[in-house]
């Protein structure tokens, strides 16, 4: 088991890629504690002393983080031009100021050890355009973080990647497939292996990125996108060759 006896703190625990990376990281052996401000934790990620007491309960109770996923995120649809001001502090306060806390915390304890792992939740937004504004700006401040720790603390022995999932099917797709019950497949043309993601797609990217198989890999921006950001599926299907 990879993450025997280690310690992994998740945030966005409760969502659907959340509950998965906890329940993976669990069954390869490590000491799991998830934070979510739905769950039973209720974190507040964007809140400093809320993350500096998670944290430090769970350096008492179970001893220093070994690994940290940033994966707490919220987004809405709405018009850019009709964008509440509110919503778009929000989504970034979550995704991006979330990631800089939660790392600020667990820093010190890494960099004394010489030695952790950061894996922060991206997105295919940060570096193509799919709508979603304020969500694809904190995703795309969440690249430049991810490299900033990469460069700033690897000579402490501190790894930090990223991961951009794409389309992935989870309840956050919920109040759309309501509306329109095809959607999910519909975005699978979108895909050149034909389907969109799940969270486990997502995971074991994570997994492998945090665990020692990715010991000389630092500062990369994974896709884990069906092929997406290689090109258009759809596109290219209707292009008619003379």
């Amino acid at each position: 088991m990879r993450f025997r006896d280690q310690v992994v703190a998740v945030t966005g625990a409760a969502g659907g890629i959340g509950r998965v990376l906890v329940d993976r990281f669990t069954a390869e052996g490590a000491v799991v504690a998830g934070s979510d401000i739905a769950g039973a934790s209720g974190v507040d990620v964007t809140d400093r002393a809320a993350v500096r007491e998670w944290v430090a309960q769970v350096e008492q109770r179970h001893g220093p983080i070994d690994v940290l996923v940033n994966n707490a995120a919220v987004t809405r649809d709405a018009d850019f031009v009709d964008l509440p001001e509110e919503q778009w502090h929000r989504e970034i306060d979550v995704a991006l100021t979330g990631a800089f806390l939660c790392a600020q915390a667990v820093l010190p304890s890494m960099i004394a050890r010489e030695r952790g792992v950061i894996v922060n939740i991206s997105s295919v937004n940060a570096v193509s355009y799919f709508g979603n504004e304020a969500y694809s700006a904190a995703k795309a401040g969440l690249l430049s973080l991810t490299r900033s720790l990469a460069v700033k603390y690897g000579r402490h022995g501190v790894r930090c990647n990223a991961v951009l999932p794409g389309t992935i099917r989870t309840p956050i797709w919920d109040e759309r497939v309501a509306v329109a019950p095809d959607i999910l497949d519909r975005l699978a043309d979108w895909y050149p292996l034909g389907r969109v993601g799940t969270p486990d797609d997502v995971a074991s990217a994570v997994l492998f990125l945090a665990s020692a198989d990715a010991a000389w890999i630092t500062g990369v921006a994974l896709p884990v996108d069906g092929g997406l950001l290689a090109g258009n599926r759809a596109m290219t299907e209707q292009v008619v060759i003379a």
